[in-house]
């Protein structure tokens, strides 16, 4: 399997973790721009570990390319979200998981980009 490959399956594999979050943190009442950022970090995480372990199979200290996912990733997909929710969900009344949908869908292409050339050389 090619390492886009990899990188889309651990992406769809973060994006059903987001999902189920960002749904059940929804519906216990959380507000949805707190919901989407809680859950983007989650499968920030949960997208690191299998991209470390799996994607591109690094061995050694995983700390300063945590650090350089955050900063990528982690970063441009918690900025989109904190910018677009509250327009797509609040402004338009779209449903959290519509609005996130659309977020991430924005956000993948950059986060590829990023993990290639910043964290994963």
């Amino acid at each position: 399997m090619t390492r886009w490959l990899r990188f889309n399956t651990v992406g769809v594999a973060g994006f059903i973790v987001q999902l189920v979050l960002l749904w059940l943190l929804a519906r216990g009442g959380m507000h949805h721009t707190v919901a989407a950022l809680l859950a983007v970090e989650a499968a920030v995480l949960h997208n690191f570990v299998w991209h470390w372990h799996w994607t591109w199979r690094m061995a050694g200290s995983p700390w300063i390319p945590l650090g350089r996912f955050h900063v990528s990733n982690g970063l441009v997909s918690l900025s989109v979200n904190l910018l677009l929710m509250p327009v797509l969900a609040g402004v338009l009344g779209l449903p959290p998981l519509a609005a996130n949908l659309i977020v991430t869908a924005i956000c993948w292409a950059a986060n590829w980009f990023s993990a290639v050339r910043f964290v994963f050389r």
